[in-house]
């Protein structure tokens, strides 16, 4: 290739914000870059790119097993490497501090699957994989819709704990729904006997759980021993099932906030494509999620003047009404002049339960369809 010709690629951070346990399936692992890598390879084979995209990845542990200082460290050597945008971090907890850096030190923009409002910004864009404002309201659907008007909650002792509960009170009193009981309990996996059982002495016809998922894991042993098995419902902690069989056995029974759903043609043909290439259809929420995130990216290098990261983040902000993977079908990519939440309409989320064959999940409702 001449001098004239070529050219080097434009760089993407992607931030993880907790270690991947050891025994985690590699090709899961191969799920986090590869719909990006296939959305990229597009892109360029198409004409829209006129060089390649190379990802950068880090893991790191945040909180709640770990620190901010070790995700905010590893999004500055990420920007030291020259890249011009950053996928994550992911957990609200790490999140909201990450701006503040990302604000007063490294203005090179973000992209985030968190569920918090305090995360969006002048350099912060979020593809919500869930919504602390948005998901207790759907929990509220879901209660009403199968008649339990009484409801007892676990709530992880954290900003996302906290932040479910304070909405989800709000999305009760609207349905006429009463929360007979509130247990805190910790954000990672620890004894919950005692608080199950406050629950169920308080005549809780169901139960919720607010929090990022690990302090879930001794949930359902917890039931088991007191011979009780409410309706459960739960957010897009839903989604850590895929992380190792412990996750999903402690997710196995209850009714999540996810944003698979197989009705969604251009998810499919998205499936289609990664099974075509990848010899594998990996039919749950983190390829199609990440196709949705690298898809917005692909239009916003391609109209960025400069190629900066400023650049990139006035791009962005162009980006509308895009066909997205995710959700229910119909849903789009969407941002705009402060407008900083991707996915538009109610059924960017959709409910599901998990098979106990370890493998498989099952749609149980989408959002907004009455």
């Amino acid at each position: 290739m001449s001098y004239e010709s070529s050219a080097e690629p434009i760089k993407v951070g992607y931030l993880m914000d907790f270690r991947l346990p050891e025994g985690y399936p590699p090709e899961r692992r191969d799920d986090l870059t590869q719909p990006f890598e296939l959305v990229f390879e597009e892109a360029s084979r198409q004409g829209i790119l006129d060089r390649g995209v190379e990802i950068v990845y880090r893991e790191v542990e945040g909180l709640p097993k770990g620190s901010v200082k070790a995700v905010i460290d590893a999004y500055g050597e990420l920007v030291d490497e020259g890249c011009l945008a950053v996928f994550g971090p992911a957990i609200t907890d790490n999140c909201v501090p990450t701006r503040e850096a990302i604000e007063q030190r490294f203005r090179v923009p973000a992209i985030s699957v968190t569920g918090t409002d305090d995360w969006l910004g002048e350099w912060t864009f979020s593809f919500p994989q869930g919504s602390l404002t948005d998901e207790p309201i759907f929990w509220s659907d879901l209660l009403a819709k199968g008649g339990h008007t009484d409801v007892g909650c676990l709530v992880e002792q954290s900003l996302v704990g906290e932040t479910y509960i304070r909405n989800f009170r709000r999305a009760c009193a609207a349905r006429g729904i009463r929360i007979v009981a509130e247990e805190w309990i910790a954000q990672t996996a620890q004894d919950v006997g005692v608080a199950v059982r406050r629950l169920r002495e308080a005549k809780a016809a169901a139960i919720v759980h607010c929090g990022f998922g690990f302090g879930l894991v001794h949930v359902n042993p917890a039931l088991e021993a007191l011979g009780w098995d409410p309706p459960r419902f739960m957010g897009t902690a839903f989604q850590n099932a895929w992380i190792n069989d412990v996750m999903w056995r402690a997710v196995l029974g209850w009714t999540g906030v996810d944003q698979y759903d197989e009705g969604n043609p251009v998810g499919q043909r998205f499936l289609d494509h990664y099974e075509e290439r990848y010899a594998r259809r990996p039919e749950y929420c983190v390829p199609v999620v990440n196709r949705d995130v690298a898809t917005v990216l692909v239009h916003a290098f391609a109209d960025a003047h400069p190629l900066s990261p400023r650049g990139v983040r006035d791009a962005l902000e162009r980006v509308k009404m895009l066909p997205a993977a995710s959700g229910a079908p119909g849903t789009r990519l969407s941002f705009g002049k402060w407008t900083r939440r991707g996915w538009m309409g109610a059924g960017y989320l959709v409910a599901r339960q998990l098979d106990p064959d370890g493998v498989n999940s099952r749609l149980v409702d989408r959002f907004g369809q009455e």
